[in-house]
C-alpha cells in the first residue's frame, strides 16, 4: 500500500508499505477518511530529523505514515480480540494514542497522558494517511451509523478537541461563551456550543472565518482586529463579560483577551497549542476570582460521547471541510493547507 510520510522542511513522500496484518489484540482498519489537522503542520514544517525524538513523554518517529484523524471500517482482527472490542465490518474512529494500558490515565481513557510515555499514531507509529492502518483494538471507537466517515475523522481530533474543551469549561445552556479563533477547532466549538444551548460570540481576524462562524450558528461575530475584543464582549454582556471563554487561536493577544473578557467567577480555557502569554495576575485573575483551565484533546470515552452528541443533534460537521484530496494529491494538499487560508481538509485514500 501507499502511505504519506513527512520528511521535514515542508516536504513529504508517498512511500510503499506492506499491507498490515493484525497481531494479538490488534485490528486493521480500511481507511475511508483521514483528516488533516493544524497540528500536522508542526511535523510537516519541522526540520528533518532521521532519528526521531521524544518530547514531553510523546514519541515522534521518522519514516512513519502521517495522519492522526483516522476513520474507516475494520477489515481484520487479531487473536484475542473479542466482538465486544471490535468486529469485522464495524465502522470506527481511532483514539489515536496508546500507552502502557495500566496506569491511572490509561485505565481512565486518557492514554495521551500515560505515565510511562505515549505513542501518537501518525507521528510515533503509522497513522491514517494510507489505505490501511494497524491499531490496537482498545483504541477503536464506534462511529454511529448516521455519521459520515469524514465527520468521524473530524471528531477523531479537531471536533473532539472542541468537545473536550467545552466539557472542561462545564458549559451550560443559557450561558454566553466567547470563542477566540474560528479555524476548524473554533468552528467546531461554535457548532457544539450552539447545540448545547449557549449564546456564542465568535471572534476572528478573518472575514471569511467570521462568516463561516455565522453560518455555523454563532449569535454574534466580532472582528478581533477592528475592535477591542475585551470591550466588545463586555458591551455585549451588560458590562460583565462572558460566562466562559475559549481560546482556539494560540495567539498571545487572544489568550490574554480570553482571560480579561470573562466575567468575575468565570472560566477561561486554552485549547490552542504552543506559545506564551503574560497576565496581570492580580487584576486579571485573583481579584476577579477567574479560573483558567487547559484542555488537551479528549479521552476515549469523550470521543464516543462527542460522536453520539453530533449524531443525536444532527450537527453538520461535514461543513467544516472545504477541501477533499486523493492520497496521491498529498503534496499539493499540504502545500495549500500550510498557507492556513482554507477550512478543514481530508484525505480519502480509497
Amino acid at each position: 500500500m501507499k502511505g504519506v510520510v513527512f520528511t521535514g522542511d515542508r516536504n513529504l513522500e508517498i512511500r510503499d508499505f506492506p499491507d498490515p496484518t493484525p497481531g494479538p489484540g490488534e485490528v486493521v482498519l480500511e481507511i475511508k477518511a483521514s483528516g488533516m489537522c493544524g497540528s500536522d503542520l508542526h511535523q510537516y514544517r519541522a526540520p528533518a530529523n532521521p532519528g526521531g525524538a521524544t518530547t514531553g513523554g510523546v514519541k515522534r518517529m521518522a519514516g512513519v505514515i502521517a495522519g492522526h484523524e483516522p476513520c474507516g471500517v475494520i477489515v481484520a482482527v487479531g487473536a484475542g480480540v473479542s466482538e465486544r472490542q471490535a468486529k469485522i465490518g464495524q465502522r470506527v474512529m481511532d483514539h489515536h494514542y496508546d500507552g502502557c494500558g495500566g496506569c491511572k490515565h490509561c485505565t481512565g481513557g486518557w492514554t495521551q497522558m500515560c505515565l510511562e510515555g505515549t505513542t501518537v499514531y501518525g507521528s510515533g507509529a503509522n497513522g491514517g494517511h494510507a489505505k490501511y492502518m494497524l491499531a490496537p483494538a482498545h483504541t477503536v471507537v464506534n462511529l454511529p451509523d448516521t455519521l459520515s466517515f469524514e465527520t468521524g475523522a473530524a471528531i477523531s481530533c479537531g471536533t473532539g478537541t472542541a468537545w473536550g474543551a467545552l466539557k472542561r469549561l462545564q458549559l451550560q445552556g443559557g450561558e454566553t461563551i466567547a470563542i477566540f479563533g474560528q479555524g476548524p477547532v473554533g468552528l467546531s466549538a461554535t457548532q457544539l456550543a450552539v447545540a448545547m444551548g449557549a449564546r456564542v460570540i465568535a471572534l476572528d481576524v478573518s472575514e471569511e472565518r467570521r462568516e463561516l462562524a455565522k453560518q455555523f450558528g454563532a449569535h454574534i461575530t466580532v472582528d478581533a482586529l477592528a475592535n477591542d475584543p475585551v470591550e466588545a464582549i463586555r458591551e455585549l454582556t451588560h458590562g460583565e463579560g462572558a460566562h466562559k471563554t475559549l481560546d482556539c487561536s494560540s495567539a498571545p493577544t487572544a489568550r490574554r483577551a480570553a482571560v480579561q473578557s470573562v466575567r468575575s467567577w468565570g472560566t477561561a480555557c486554552f485549547v490552542g497549542e504552543r506559545g506564551m502569554v503574560e497576565f496581570d495576575v492580580s487584576n486579571d485573575i485573583l481579584r476577579r476570582q477567574v479560573t483558567i483551565v487547559g484542555s488537551w484533546t479528549f479521552s476515549k470515552q469523550g470521543q464516543a460521547e462527542c460522536a453520539e452528541f453530533v449524531a443525536d443533534h444532527g450537527i453538520a460537521v461535514d461543513k467544516l471541510f472545504t477541501h477533499r484530496w486523493r492520497l496521491d494529491q498529498a503534496e499539493e494538499a499540504y502545500k495549500l493547507f500550510d498557507t492556513q487560508t482554507t477550512g478543514k481538509a481530508v484525505i480519502l485514500p480509497n
